[in-house]
């Protein structure tokens, strides 16, 4: 089940925060609840997923993008990730998640988030995020325009593109 309760406290607990520049961190404050468990009584890989939307929505609001989606009628998805684990995150540890959109090319905007117990990071996700109209993916920088910010995308890091070039690679539809 969505985390629609802990969803609307973060909601509400930014929704006055200072705003942010584009690729600003936004830093919140999560522990890990029973029912974020797996058998191994350590948060879930697929729930690990779902909080990560506790850092990026907030961030969201903060750099003016959903006053945008909501005035365009546009949406957010996600078009792509990768994640990396390190670290268990067990039952009732808090954890500190980092959110920052560290660049865009045409079609996708890059935000990159972790997971922090104290010095240590947990789990380490980039994301690949599309905006979308009932025309289909929303270029970066009509977007970027929409909000009242410059079009130049800072330099993606060597390992981003190198993430982006292999899933070019993927075939698609997969042959299973």
């Amino acid at each position: 089940m969505y985390p629609i309760f802990r969803f609307l406290k973060e909601v509400i607990k930014f929704r006055n925060a200072p705003p942010l520049d584009l690729c600003a961190t936004h830093i919140s404050h999560h522990r890990c609840w029973p029912w974020d468990l797996d058998p191994w009584i350590e948060l879930n890989n697929g729930r690990t997923l779902t909080l990560y939307d506790l850092g990026r929505i907030p961030m969201a609001h903060r750099t003016g993008l959903i006053a945008v989606l909501r005035a365009q009628g546009w949406g957010i998805t996600v078009a792509g990730n990768t994640t990396r684990y390190r670290q268990r995150i067990r039952a009732f540890e808090r954890f500190e998640l980092r959110s920052r959109c560290i660049g865009w090319d045409k079609r996708f905007f890059y935000v990159e988030q972790s997971m922090w117990k104290g010095d240590v990071c947990a789990n380490h996700i980039l994301i690949r995020n599309a905006i979308t109209s009932a025309q289909g993916i929303v270029p970066t920088a009509d977007v970027l325009r929409a909000m009242g910010r410059p079009v130049d995308a800072p330099a993606l890091p060597d390992w981003v593109t190198a993430w982006v070039a292999a899933d070019q690679e993927r075939p698609w539809p997969p042959q299973i």
